[in-house]
C-alpha cells in the first residue's frame, strides 16, 4: 500500500497556480491546480534545474521559468521534440487535504 503525506489544503492552491511542497522522504514536489484538478510532478526541470512550480501554467502544460521547456503535468511528458520527461506522483484529496504519494 502506498504511503501518502499531506502537503497542503485544497484552498491553499488556487486554480491555475503551482506551489513547491515537500513529499515523502523530503522530496521537493511541484504541485499544480488545473481547474480544480491537482497534479504532482518533480519540482526541478531536467534541462538546467529551473523550479517548475514558478513557471507559467497553461492548461495542463507547465513552462519552465528559465528556458521555457514544457511538460504536461498529468503525464510528465515533454511537449517538445527530443525532450525529457519529468516524474509524476500519486495524489489524493482527502477531507480538503492534498496528499502526495510516490511515483505514478
Amino acid at each position: 500500500m502506498t504511503k501518502f503525506v499531506k502537503v497542503c489544503n485544497v484552498e491553499d492552491l488556487p486554480p491555475g497556480s503551482g506551489k513547491l511542497v515537500m513529499g515523502l522522504y523530503d522530496k521537493p514536489i511541484a504541485l499544480f491546480n488545473v481547474d480544480g484538478n491537482f497534479y504532482a510532478t518533480n519540482a526541478i526541470c531536467p534541462h538546467m534545474g529551473g523550479h517548475l512550480q514558478s513557471g507559467t501554467l497553461r492548461g495542463k502544460v507547465i513552462y519552465c521559468p528559465w528556458h521555457q521547456w514544457s511538460f504536461c503535468v498529468d503525464t510528465g511528458e515533454s511537449d517538445h521534440q527530443g525532450g525529457h520527461r519529468i516524474s509524476t506522483y500519486q495524489l489524493q484529496i482527502q477531507n480538503g487535504e492534498v496528499m502526495v504519494g510516490w511515483l505514478s
